[in-house]
């Protein structure tokens, strides 16, 4: 199934489930996250504070020390959400999106 057939509501939850799991991975930052999908900055960003909205508790974590937002987002608490199920299909949702 092309990315064209998929629903905007399937979609937006495979992005953001993938999003949480790269960040788990130790993708974890905007410029990783753009890198590792090809997603537009301002999506990359959207998508992190949308995570709430499925109870994943994702955090920034400063570099300590460090001034200018450097540092990495840290996925704390999944919620309802199975990290493992993502794990086992990420091929399918990587195809769906568009993401290499």
């Amino acid at each position: 199934m092309s990315s064209s057939q998929i629903s905007k509501t399937k979609t937006s939850f495979y992005r953001r489930l993938y999003v949480a799991y790269l960040i788990d991975q130790g993708i974890a930052s905007v410029p990783a996250l753009t890198e590792a999908t090809g997603m537009p900055r301002r999506t990359a960003q959207d998508t992190l504070n949308a995570l709430a909205e499925l109870d994943i508790d994702c955090r920034f974590e400063p570099e300590p020390g460090e001034r200018h937002n450097i540092g990495r987002y840290v996925i704390h608490d999944w919620g309802a959400i199975n990290p493992e199920w993502i794990a086992r299909h990420q091929g399918a949702i990587k195809a769906a999106l568009g993401y290499p």
